[in-house]
């Protein structure tokens, strides 16, 4: 059963309305315990928050050297030292010793996915996929796009950090990729609040990764030599199996085209005890009473490539196929927060 954090009216609540005590919907801190320590954070030019020390309770591995080929999934070798810093990464060039691909960075990302380099060959994706792309959508993001979901029950940027963090608890220390990471509002909470060893921003979009970059270097002070930014695909990630210690996903996993085959490349490259954690919307309640509401959400799926999801039990069942278990979920009216673990 899910926690509920607030009745469903809080969904529908104008934004200067949802409620600012973290009483709201988080737990105290328990004491006496070991910490890691983080300063504040700036998500943004109007957003600043307060990161609180947090328990680390498991040893987690630091291992950087988790960049694998999107073809082969071997790992891939740094032409040169190994750039995983946000400002160096992208100068880089990485190879496959199996199908001797190499890949290369631009000004702002490396390109990770498997038609990286092509010349001749395109391929688009999804609606769903394609908005995301888009010059215009990648600029609004943080200029008031991600601030409207707030009419749909989530609950804000500091509370869905709280949120996160709280599930994130057995793997802090260790590194994190934030895919589908849009134009890097997690991502760079994550990088700041100095929880996790490495950071990888991951998105399919050349725009969100630009914009992301755009934000990073206006912020002053920005620990720019933990976090990457990578292009992929969610459904081919590039990473060494059972390498990562946590993925995040917010507000994303509605928009993958095949959330089955992303959960389970998810599920290939967590560690044993590696979580994950996303963000999506349910349309359960008084929806439940819209006539053929699961022939309608074929009919969107099939034009928008996008997926809607009507019960806990659903996002439950998805983890569960692909390999996660301990799955746990929080709601705000339609919002949801869910959290799985690899099996140790």
């Amino acid at each position: 059963m899910a926690t509920v954090i607030s009745n469903f009216s809080t969904a529908f609540r104008l934004p200067c309305q949802i409620p600012s005590s973290r009483r709201f919907i988080f737990k105290a801190l328990r004491p006496n315990s070991n910490y890691v320590l983080a300063a504040k954070l700036r998500a943004s030019s109007a957003t600043i928050i307060d990161i609180e020390p947090i328990e680390v309770e498991n040893e987690v591995g630091t291992d950087k050297n988790i960049l694998a080929c999107p073809i082969c999934y071997d790992q891939l070798v740094w032409n040169g030292n190994p750039g995983l810093s946000v400002f160096s990464a992208p100068r880089s060039s990485l190879q496959c010793n199996t199908c001797k691909k190499q890949y290369r960075g631009n000004e702002t990302h490396i390109d990770l996915t498997a038609a990286s380099g092509t010349k001749e060959y395109a391929e688009s994706k999804p609606v769903s996929v394609e908005l995301f792309r888009t010059p215009l959508v990648s600029f609004l993001y943080e200029r008031g796009w991600r601030q409207s979901f707030l009419f749909g029950g989530f609950p804000g940027l500091e509370k869905e950090f709280e949120l996160a963090k709280d599930f994130l608890k057995p793997v802090l220390g260790g590194n994190i990729v934030d895919a589908s990471c849009g134009s890097g509002l997690f991502s760079r909470l994550f990088a700041r609040s100095g929880l996790f060893s490495l950071v990888v921003a991951l998105d399919f979009s050349e725009n969100m990764l630009n914009q992301c970059y755009e934000f990073i270097t206006q912020e002053a002070g920005f620990p720019e030599e933990n976090m990457i930014l990578v292009r992929a695909d969610i459904c081919r990630l590039p990473f060494v199996s059972s390498s990562i210690d946590a993925v995040h996903a917010g507000a994303a996993l509605h928009c993958w085209p095949s959330p089955s085959t992303a959960v389970a490349e998810i599920s290939r490259v967590l560690r044993p005890g590696g979580v994950f954690v996303a963000t999506t919307y349910i349309l359960d309640g008084p929806f439940t009473l819209v006539p053929f509401r699961r022939l309608l959400r074929q009919n969107i799926m099939q034009l928008s490539g996008s997926r809607i999801f009507l019960s806990e039990r659903e996002l439950k069942d998805l983890c569960m196929a692909c390999g996660l278990e301990g799955f746990k979920c929080v709601r705000n009216g339609l919002f949801v927060m869910i959290s799985a673990t690899k099996p140790s």
